[in-house]
């Protein structure tokens, strides 16, 4: 069997699969993804379908988010090369804080599916490696775009025998990305679970308040930590 296959298999409890293509794909986390992603829309289209120069109401809140991340990108990636980044460090941040946000406050469980239950995207590891694997793919496009070949000289930089650590450093920097927002996502939603199962609904609330702190905190680490890489791959190491 393909080891990649089997790597692909990693998950936690039931899943309610689809078959595309001769492939099995997890149902429920195509279906929350598109939840998603249909309130990003919903929220961009509310926010900027009369646009003023002198903005009010949603404009207020939508361009209050676009400075925020055009300030994430500027700080992590340098004021040279940030502004064609923004896109992309703002859907990674949007997708990933509303995915964190609906599982948090949305009541996922309630709708009965075939198979497993539905929750957020990023609660499952499938979701959090393709993010990692996404990131890792800009920042290694961003420095060959703008180096060529001559990025590859910062793996035998300061001295030719760290080639292997440096190697093995932009192997790690995927696997952390993805299992530590894999983890605190999956984590905080056990534990609300089991506290809901074990005592009254009033004491899981302090919980639910701190794992919907924590989710923003981890979209923002991700988006962070993805700015960062982009801005050492296109940094002028001299």
């Amino acid at each position: 069997m393909n080891p990649l296959l089997e790597i692909a298999e990693v998950s936690v409890g039931q899943h309610y699969y689809w078959e595309l293509g001769g492939y099995q794909v997890h149902g429920q986390v195509l279906i929350t993804s598109w939840v998603v992603l249909g309130i990003i829309a919903t929220l961009s289209f509310l926010g900027n379908r009369e646009l003023k120069s002198t903005p009010d109401g949603f404009q207020n809140f939508t361009e209050l988010v676009t400075e925020f991340i055009r300030d994430l990108a500027k700080t992590q990636i340098g004021e040279e090369d940030y502004l064609k980044w923004v896109p992309f460090l703002g859907t990674i941040f949007l997708f990933i804080f509303v995915s964190n946000w609906s599982g948090a406050l949305l009541p996922y469980r309630l709708i009965e599916i075939p198979n497993g239950e539905l929750a957020a995207p990023t609660n499952d590891i499938n979701t959090t490696v393709a993010l990692a694997l996404i990131t890792s793919i800009s920042y290694f496009y961003a420095g060959i775009s703008k180096k060529g070949l001559g990025y590859f000289k910062r793996y035998v930089e300061p001295a030719a025998f760290l080639l292997p650590i440096n190697v093995l450093e932009d192997f790690t920097k995927p696997l952390s990305l993805s299992f530590r927002l894999f983890g605190n996502i999956l984590a905080d939603e056990l534990v609300v679970g089991v506290l809901v199962a074990l005592v009254p609904l009033v004491i899981p609330i302090p919980i639910m308040l701190l794992g919907i702190f924590t989710s923003a905190i981890q979209a923002l680490v991700f988006a962070t930590l993805a700015g960062a890489y982009i801005g050492e791959a296109v940094a002028d190491h001299h």
